[in-house]
Parts: C-alpha cells; structure tokens; sequence
C-alpha cells in the first residue's frame, strides 16, 4: 500500500481502456512472450535490480496499442493509475522505469529479433481466438465482432463472421 493512493480504489466507473486492457490481460499469452525474452534479458548482477520481465513486457504491450513515445510511456506511468496496475507497478514498488529503461527494453526487443516473433505469436493465438491485431495507432481500441471479408484473394464469396480486433 503506498501512502498516496492510501490503498482505496476510489473508482467505479469502467472505463473502455480499462475493459480493452482487462481484455488483453486474458487474451496476450503473456508466459509464452517473458519465455521468449527471458533468455535475452539482462540478470542485473551489478547496480540496480531489472524490473521483472513481465513489467517491462506490459509496458511496451502499452506503449505500442497507445502510441506512445518513451519520455510519453514514462510520464503516463506516473499520471495514469490503471497503466502502472496493468504494468504490476502498483504492488509496492517505490520506483517506476524511466524512459531510458523502456528505450533500453524495446533495443532488446529489436535488436534480438524478438518484437517480430512476439507479433507472430500474438497473432497466431488471436487468430484461434477469432480475433485479429493489425499494426495501426490507436486512439481508442476495442474488441467488436466484425464480418470477414466477402471475396477472398481470388475474388471468391466467401461465408462466416470472425471476432477482429481493430484499432481505431
């Protein structure tokens, strides 16, 4: 508990970025991308302790769906209650990441390939889902139910709806 939030959810109200990211807490197979990145990951042996894996993985998850830029995903961390919550910050935790430890993050996540194979992953476990995420900006983002294209690559008709995940 820390003394500034005294501990109390003062807040009732759902709001739809706290529904999209309830959503995606259930749905991002996010064990399968920290086993990904684990072997990568610096084990902090001098100087400060990394923040875990998972911290720093919901973060850029974040930062991505959002738009927002390092110093921006830094600043919302501290503005914004239901991002640190999200992100596992709220449990304690007396320090947040900078924007040089997210900048840090996202090189790792580049530099070794693996935002690529994260997408792939995200994607293929969405799909069985019935759902779809496609690279965009989002302003605001929700689940809807959406009708499939009618006509395939070929021109052919094609039947059925699918749940897709589109960004706004």
């Amino acid at each position: 508990m820390t003394q500034l939030g005294l501990g109390l959810d003062l807040s009732t109200k759902r709001t739809r970025k706290g529904e999209f990211l309830e959503e995606m807490r259930r749905v991002v197979p996010w064990s399968k991308l920290i086993a990904l990145i684990e072997p990568r990951y610096p084990k902090g042996k001098t100087g400060r302790p990394p923040f875990p894996i998972a911290t720093m993985l919901q973060i850029h998850f974040m930062q991505q769906w959002f738009g927002l830029s390092d110093p921006a995903m830094e600043e919302a961390l501290y503005e914004v209650p239901l991002y640190r919550d999200f992100a596992g910050l709220d449990g304690g935790m007396t320090r947040l990441p900078d924007e040089s430890t997210i900048l840090r993050f996202r090189h790792l996540l580049e530099g070794h390939g693996l935002a690529v194979q994260m997408f792939a992953l995200v994607n293929e476990i969405l799909i069985d889902k019935g759902l779809m995420l496609k690279a965009g900006s989002v302003v605001d983002a929700t689940l809807i139910s959406a009708p499939t294209s009618t006509k395939n690559v070929s021109g052919a008709q094609c039947a059925g709806k699918s749940r897709r995940f589109t960004r706004f």
